[in-house]
């Protein structure tokens, strides 16, 4: 699928810093989806904004979800929506 598939966006607040969080993040879901995804996309955004969407899905929302998901659950929900048949591996271990 390389490139073809859907795009994840991560829409961060500058004012709080949180660049490195999700370009991390970012790292992470690129290692880990290479072959699903069509890309992530770094969005940057004001006002304490940390969520993370694929399409119209929300996959992760700071206030909604209590602050910043751990990368075992991201890359979990993430999964769920790109290719929820796939086994995480040693990521889905607790």
């Amino acid at each position: 699928m390389n490139g073809e598939g859907p795009v994840v966006v991560i829409r961060y607040c500058t004012q709080c810093n949180w660049l490195l969080r999700s370009g991390w993040m970012a790292q992470e879901l690129l290692a880990s989806f290479a072959a699903e995804l069509g890309g992530v996309t770094l969005a940057p955004a004001t006002g304490g904004t940390f969520d993370i969407r694929i399409g119209e899905a929300l996959i992760w929302e700071r206030v909604r979800d209590g602050g910043f998901p751990d990368i075992r659950e991201l890359k979990r929900r993430v999964r769920d929506v790109v290719a929820p048949e796939r086994n995480l591996g040693h990521t889905e271990q607790h």
